[in-house]
């Protein structure tokens, strides 16, 4: 199946969604073997390797930017995508061409042995350094899927890894507790190579300090070896290891972002201390020019429709705090989906507190959660509940029904975030207010 290089891009993505999803408990040895037969695509290219919880993307992108704008060919490796699978695969910032991907799914396909058939991630992750090495990327960031330690990115040698913060997820396979699942993400931690962490939890830090330590490699922690001062214009001042950058600002919303930014500066920071020049300048610009779609991003005005693919215990964290500072008035219609490996009723506990009115949906994937198991739990947090599926007719019926004074805040999965901007992107229309509604006062 799909081995004529001519082979339809639908052809090659049918093929790879037909893979398991799952697998990094089984080990490296077959992505491994795949990048063996391709030539150690990998060894091509320097990288930074990028774990953690939460914020993993934001990090990463910033990083691509910055580098892109050093003048550095820069590769990105990120999941999931929102609307195509391009996205996962970026060169400088742009996502590959879909006859890239039919190249790159035809090499690692025939090099795929007899045996275990590999993962989705351990294809396309395959894929991605096929690419860069094609397209001699000079310096790649990588996200790590989930875990870290056999997470199929893990086989790349990286100039510094980072590890942003540690909570409790995909526990059937990294662990029940904290420390259990730092382990696994710690395992991105190589022999004398720097590492840069957000992690607070004592637990956590606890056993990134003693990997760290076993592997001799350097660790700089946020709010330790490096920090932020945030400052009322919405900037804020970084204190590094050897620098300080006053009136820093990103392109990101929420103040989450602050800190998101700051690890990315101390991985900068580290790369100029390897003679890689990046001016302060391209720094400034690299961080305010940044963008990451799915997260606190707004893609209306009138109506105010702001997409946050917030989808565990921190993640909502930060969403509620952002919701209720900017909209202290409650007036938001939230739009929400969670798959059914989340938190759910500690998700639905943290925002329904901050909105006025909710419509729950399912996203268009065999993990979405069945909209009657959220119902049961929000309705004892909210009395004003719809449900609508698919998420794209749930974002049309908040557009329908909200009031000029009315925030839409679609959130709990980047895969209902995702099935969003496919409708909107389908059918832009869909977007604008019926005539008898008033003009948003957000506009």
């Amino acid at each position: 199946m799909c081995m004529d290089p001519q082979t339809p891009y639908p052809e090659c993505l049918e093929y790879m969604y037909s893979l398991r999803r799952f697998g990094i408990i089984l080990g490296l040895d077959t992505i491994s073997s795949i990048l063996k037969t391709l030539g150690n695509p990998q060894e091509a290219f320097s990288c930074i390797h990028v774990a953690g919880s939460n914020g993993k993307g934001s990090i990463a992108s910033a990083l691509s930017t910055i580098l892109t704008k050093a003048g550095k060919r820069v590769g990105l490796y990120t999941s999931p995508h929102l609307v195509r699978f391009n996205e996962r695969i970026c060169i400088n910032s742009t996502p590959v061409t879909d006859a890239q991907v039919i190249e790159a799914h035809e090499a690692v396909r025939k090099a795929a042995a007899p045996g275990r058939e590999p993962t989705f991630f351990e294809y396309t992750t395959a894929m991605a350094f096929y690419l860069f090495a094609r397209e001699t990327v000079e310096w790649a960031v990588i996200e790590t899927g989930m875990g870290g330690r056999m997470d199929a990115t893990n086989v790349v040698s990286p100039a510094l890894s980072i590890i942003t913060n540690i909570s409790l997820e995909h526990q059937a396979y990294l662990g029940k507790t904290i420390p259990e699942i730092t382990y696994e993400k710690a395992g991105i931690i190589k022999p004398k190579t720097p590492v840069i962490t957000g992690v607070r939890r004592p637990a956590a830090m606890d056993v990134l300090t003693r990997v760290a330590a076993e592997k001799k490699a350097p660790m700089f922690r946020l709010g330790a070896d490096f920090r932020i001062r945030r400052q009322k214009d919405g900037t804020f001042t970084y204190f590094g290891m050897e620098h300080t950058w006053p009136g820093m600002k990103t392109g990101l919303l929420g103040r989450h972002q602050a800190e998101n930014s700051a690890m990315a500066l101390a991985a900068c920071e580290l790369l100029k201390a390897r003679d890689l020049e990046i001016p302060e300048e391209t720094l400034r610009k690299g961080l305010s020019e940044n963008r990451w779609p799915g997260r606190l991003e707004i893609v209306s005005r009138d109506p105010f429709v702001i997409l946050d693919g917030a989808h565990n215990r921190a993640a909502v964290r930060n969403l509620a705090g952002f919701l209720a500072e900017r909209f202290p008035k409650k007036n938001i219609l939230l739009v929400l989906g969670i798959l059914d490996d989340k938190p759910y009723r500690v998700m639905l506990k943290t925002l329904l507190p901050v909105v006025r009115r909710v419509i729950l949906t399912r996203a268009a994937i065999d993990r979405a959660l069945p909209t009657q198991t959220l119902l049961e739990y929000a309705k004892t947090l909210c009395r004003d509940i719809d449900v609508i599926e698919p998420a794209g007719k749930a974002l049309g019926h908040a557009v329908a029904t909200a009031g000029s004074d009315e925030v839409i805040c679609v959130a709990g999965s980047l895969y209902v975030v995702g099935d969003v901007k496919a409708a909107i992107e389908n059918d832009p229309s869909m977007l604008q207010r019926p005539a008898q509604n008033q003009k948003s006062i957000y506009d």
